[in-house]
């Protein structure tokens, strides 16, 4: 499994502010036997070492001990490509990967939106790191291992998974409001988060903060979140075209969250997650991200105000679409990368070139252990609305207070 982090506080708010975003990243890899056959793969050639040896590790970045939690809400970046020896070449075994991933981005303008994406990355991982590790254990036909079923758990299902995936959320949310109660501030975040594990990715969200998947095969892109924000419902009911969403005044208003104000008991508090399970291919690589990336752009009202005035003009609109980093942009950088790491480098210059407006924060990976793209037919739909892509801006809070 290949996998990448990187983060930056943007060009506009450096020296003035602090970043509020936080990324976490969990892996589980283990080989057995003659190394992980997966599904539809063919016998690997033997491995060097005794055909009883068994290794486990939980990897955090290139070269480094196990064990990987990474809480970013600082300045600072990940620019490795860590490799957790998914290569099948040269006799070496192929090793099977299961993990959890968190992004989280503190609402700028409150008291402690820091906070609040430091608890969600951490307990959202702390909580759903067993669990992948769990669904892992649940299948050991991969290696040709033959255990008694009455002595493996039982294996997971999606709805399992997703729930899990919904709790662990939860959690952080009243983790946030007790934070909040005890000292009396502000603190909200979105969140998205995921569990993979047996080739499928099973995920939730809330608020803005997304996850994409790239796929070199077909070089395609599916968004696999929508956000839950204002500008997003008006497209959604048509109140708004698409060009519109880029640049719209009301863009930075989300209207879910997680955290508070402490005005709830934390331990009764809930939040509505979305939550959804997609298949994973080798030539996939499922990026996460705060709005930072796509909001970047620091002329948005002067564009609104020039789109509108202009009677919604297509060579307005092509200028919108230049200014803003859109989906297609996304995928065009995963797929001339030469590693996750320079893709990860490219995408907090990308948005630092087009103003740097907000915090950002990309979190990439990829297991080429999984079975390869169909060539043609039986692809599932993965993209959660393909006719959809918006750009959000600065997080705003709507609530009833």
């Amino acid at each position: 499994m290949r996998y990448s982090t990187n983060y930056d506080i943007g060009d506009r708010k450096r020296g003035q502010g602090i970043n509020e975003d936080s990324v976490s990243l969990t892996v589980f890899e283990e080989g057995h036997r003659d190394g992980y056959r997966g599904q539809d793969r063919p016998q690997q050639k033997p491995a060097t070492a005794d055909d009883d040896e068994t290794a486990e590790a939980t990897d955090a970045a290139a070269d480094t001990d196990a064990a990987a939690d990474i809480a970013a809400e600082t300045d600072a970046a990940d620019t490795a490509d860590a490799d957790t020896s998914d290569t099948d070449s040269e006799g070496k075994p192929m090793n099977r990967s299961a993990g959890v991933f968190v992004v989280a981005d503190g609402a700028g303008g409150h008291d402690a939106g820091d906070i609040a994406s430091y608890i969600t990355t951490t307990i959202v991982a702390e909580q759903l790191a067993p669990v992948a590790i769990r669904a892992a254990r649940s299948y050991p036909g991969g290696f040709d291992v033959d255990v008694a079923r009455d002595v493996l758990p039982d294996p997971p299902g999606e709805r399992d998974l997703e729930t899990a995936v919904a709790e662990a959320i939860t959690a952080a949310h009243r983790e946030i409001i007790r934070y909040a109660n005890e000292t009396g501030t502000q603190s909200y975040t979105t969140v998205v988060a995921g569990i993979y594990a047996d080739g499928k990715l099973h995920y939730g969200w809330v608020g803005d903060s997304r996850a994409y998947v790239v796929n070199s095969a077909r070089e395609t892109i599916s968004p696999l979140t929508r956000d839950h924000a204002v500008v997003q419902e008006w497209v959604d009911n048509d109140e708004i075209d698409p060009v519109e969403a880029h640049v719209h005044p009301n863009g930075n208003e989300i209207t879910r969250a997680l955290g508070g104000s402490g005005y709830e008991d934390p331990d009764d508090a809930t939040v509505g997650v979305d939550t959804r399970t997609v298949r994973l291919y080798a030539e996939d690589t499922v990026l996460a991200t705060s709005d930072g990336l796509i909001d970047a752009q620091t002329d948005a009202p002067e564009l609104y105000e020039e789109y509108v005035d202009s009677d919604h003009a297509e060579s307005v609109a092509e200028r919108i679409r230049e200014a803003a980093v859109t989906d297609d942009e996304i995928r065009d950088v995963v797929l001339d990368a030469a590693s996750l790491a320079a893709a990860s480098q490219e995408f907090v210059s990308l948005a630092n070139d087009r103003g740097g407006k907000d915090n950002i924060s990309v979190l990439l990976f990829a297991d080429s252990a999984l079975p390869k793209t169909p060539e043609s037919g039986g692809m599932p739909v993965r993209d959660i609305d393909p006719d959809l892509d918006i750009s959000e801006r600065d997080t705003v809070i709507m609530t009833d207070e």
